[in-house]
């Protein structure tokens, strides 16, 4: 229970309710999909604007997401967002900004209007994709999306199960690496500060987490054989992850907003 609890925190931060939690995450990743694409292919900041606050707006009424969390997403992320946006703008080529307000200017160099403009579209949609894929990333887990592969899009259950294992590696990785630091401190080996130290240290580390990785993967595909896995095409799902109505309706809904943002904007 801990291992999958520890998994499922590293895919979402939070486990408070939220509407967009009970969906398929197969739904939240076609929802938001075609409108991440559009943003990278189309350099549009206005589209970027429209796109990135239709994410925000679901992020803050169905991700369940604590105010911390939305605090740093939607507040403190603009603002290193917009700095960004500025930095860039020093890289416009200056042939493409003539004509255009300048905001600084030390001796032959200026900095205009159209360059910090540039900068800042560039990096909105970049912030608006981060955004879009936040919908799905913060509010699904690993498991729960290899299932929904497994049942909607029939990714065969030998490929599935293989990434449900790796997900339930991860935690165990870092209860052994617990393990391996506590036996050193209290061997006397986990000593020294630094950079150098450091490095001496998880050289020390990668050896014995990597025999026990071997160990448990071991153990995991002696288990496998013993119950048949791979023995038949098909098998039966303990966990369904179904998808119904309101799945198709964030889907349609999404799209429709892509798409007339597309022809208004274009």
């Amino acid at each position: 229970m801990s291992a999958a609890v520890a998994v499922a925190r590293a895919w979402a931060p939070d486990v408070r309710p939220g509407f967009l939690r009970r969906l398929n995450p197969l739904a939240k990743v076609a929802a938001t999909l075609p409108a991440a694409v559009l943003l990278v292919v189309w350099h549009e900041a206005a589209a970027a604007l429209v796109l990135g606050g239709v994410a925000a707006v679901l992020l803050v009424v169905g991700a369940g997401l604590r105010p911390r969390v939305l605090a740093g997403l939607l507040v403190a992320a603009p603002l290193a967002a917009a700095v960004v946006g500025a930095a860039l703008g020093l890289w416009v080529a200056p042939g493409t900004t003539t004509g255009s307000p300048v905001l600084v200017r030390l001796g032959s160099w200026t900095y205009t209007q159209a360059a910090l403009v540039e900068g800042l579209g560039t990096v909105a949609r970049l912030y608006a994709v981060l955004l879009l894929t936040s919908v799905g990333g913060l509010t699904t887990t690993g498991p729960d999306l290899v299932r929904a592969s497994q049942q909607q899009l029939r990714v065969p259950y030998r490929v599935g199960w293989t990434a449900l294992a790796a997900f339930r590696f991860v935690p165990r990785f870092g209860h052994e690496l617990a393990v391996i630091r506590a036996a050193h401190r209290v061997r006397g080996t986990d000593t020294g500060t630094g950079p150098v130290a450091d490095l001496r240290r998880y050289v020390g580390y990668a050896v014995p987490l990597l025999a026990g990785a071997l160990r448990h993967a071991e153990r995991v595909a002696l288990a496998m054989d013993a119950r048949a896995f791979g023995a038949h095409p098909t098998r039966t799902e303990r966990y369904r992850v179904p998808w119904r109505h309101r799945d198709s309706a964030l889907v349609a809904t999404t799209w429709a907003v892509t798409l007339a943002t597309w022809l208004l904007l274009r």
